[in-house]
């Protein structure tokens, strides 16, 4: 009996020793994954990648993930939107790696240089990252020197390593400033890397060699390992379509194909009555352009409201008011900053208290090429899709032409002086009838109800092409 209570015993203190063992929370410090949250940038950097960093980011931030890690290979794009994402890299709380599958050219290489670290694969190449047009050739030096200033200041935000040698204490750049305007500026020299007549590109080697890279991999995973990351978990971004639409809207050349057609749509509806197809036309393209702008947080209300009352401006100025004046002129201003200023991210203004002049010129020579376009594409269109039997317009414009021989008769406007004159009743007017004038014969109505043939008439009024007479 003694063991039997001794061996119940010790079997509810096994049973305890489990059920605590469950109940407490589990060590997990050592075998916890880290995240990484992956963004692939394999395309040209414009409104589209910014958008989709943006989206990036802030869902690595939800799920607390432990490192970004961006995959790129782009030959470069628009400065704004690379200068937006070199931006969001620097003032991230999660430290952000490069690994470049291939290229970072140009606003690609302004992207990696902000990155905590940076890995190549084989092959690849960083740099080139002078200020060029879309035909290629580089802009005027203003634009370089901003491109120069902007890439040191990137470089020079990693710091100094200290390096101790002996009783020698030296500090090191870790991403060295001049290197990066190099590859900006062709003119500067730096001895045994560049010489004055090139403009600075990394192989991965020598990316590695000069502190631009910390080392060669060939896949997400190598640099991973390479960086001492062992135990994680990938989460790769994905793209919706909702995404992929947004970021096609914000391109510029679409932008400026909807600014087009809502200012085509609008000239076209006032050339014809009442509310059709231009008009509807005009409505769904400003709402397209606003949209997206206005969900990514660019547009603002009192920006689209600003727009709309311009229109309105520019209505009343068509209908209300002869000529064209100061309300005309107002309305078009109004609305040209309305459809710029929303391409402007308000928060810069806000943050730093000023915008860098190009953010500026490229809303503006947007919306000012695409309002010219639309003039000329009005025109052609009024002169040759509508006229033209061969276009396929050609049907959806008036034609007709209301002839005499079809018994279409005018309203001929000299009447209208024939009021107070006096004429002889040519025939019985019961009360319509005719009266001559001066030589010429018209129909008549006599206001007394009953006129004979012969008796002197007035002229009293002419009323829709109608004489009106009474007697003498």
């Amino acid at each position: 009996m003694k063991n039997m209570l001794h061996f119940i015993f010790s079997l509810l203190v096994t049973v305890a020793a489990i059920n605590n063992a469950w109940a407490l929370p589990a060590d997990t410090t050592h075998h916890a994954k880290q995240i990484v949250y992956q963004i692939n940038i394999l395309s040209e950097i414009d409104p589209a990648s910014w958008h989709m960093v943006q989206n990036g980011f802030k869902e690595a931030q939800e799920m607390n993930a432990n490192m970004v890690l961006i995959r790129m290979n782009t030959y470069g794009g628009m400065l704004n939107s690379a200068d937006s994402i070199r931006t969001k890299i620097l003032n991230s709380p999660i430290p952000v790696w490069i690994f470049i599958d291939n290229q970072a050219a140009s606003a690609g290489a302004l992207i990696s240089i902000a990155a905590e670290k940076i890995y190549m694969r084989k092959g690849a190449s960083i740099g080139a990252a002078t200020v060029v047009d879309q035909t290629g050739q580089a802009l005027p030096d203003k634009y370089q020197s901003f491109m120069r200033s902007m890439m040191r200041a990137t470089a020079e935000s990693h710091g100094k390593d200290t390096i101790v040698t002996g009783k020698d204490t030296t500090y090191r750049w870790k991403r060295d400033p001049l290197i990066a305007e190099a590859m900006v500026d062709p003119r500067t020299v730096i001895p045994g890397i560049i010489d004055s007549t090139k403009v600075l590109t990394f192989t991965t080697l020598e990316a590695i060699k000069n502190h631009y890279c910390e080392g060669e991999a060939e896949s997400v995973r190598q640099v991973l390992a390479m960086g001492g990351v062992t135990n994680y978990v990938i989460h790769e971004q994905r793209i919706t379509g909702l995404d992929s639409i947004m970021g096609w809207l914000l391109n510029p050349v679409v932008q400026g194909i909807l600014i087009m057609l809502i200012f085509a749509g609008i000239y076209f509806e006032l050339q014809t009555p009442g509310i059709g197809f231009p008009i509807i036309l005009a409505i769904i393209a400003a709402a397209v352009y606003f949209a997206p702008l206005y969900l990514e947080g660019l547009a603002e209300n009192w920006e689209i409201i600003m727009f709309l009352i311009g229109l309105v401006l520019i209505a009343i100025e068509i209908f209300a008011i002869p000529g064209f004046g100061i309300v005309g002129i107002t309305g078009i201003v109004l609305a040209f900053l309305g459809l710029t200023l929303s391409m402007i991210d308000n928060n810069l203004f806000k943050e730093q208290g000023s915008v860098p002049a190009y953010l500026i010129v490229q809303p503006v020579v947007i919306v000012s090429v695409s309002m010219f376009l639309s003039l000329v594409m009005v025109l052609f269109m009024s002169k040759n899709l509508f006229t033209n039997k061969r276009s396929p317009l050609y049907r959806l414009a008036l034609h007709a032409r209301l002839t005499e021989q079809e018994g279409f008769v005018g309203v001929d406007l000299s009447q209208k002086n024939m009021v107070g004159k006096t004429g002889i009743a040519v025939s019985v007017l019961r009360p319509s009838g005719k009266v001559e004038i001066e030589g010429n014969v018209y129909d008549a109505i006599s206001t007394e109800g009953f006129t004979l043939k012969g008796e002197t008439v007035v002229v009293k009024k002419d009323l829709a092409g109608q004489l009106y007479v009474t007697k003498s």
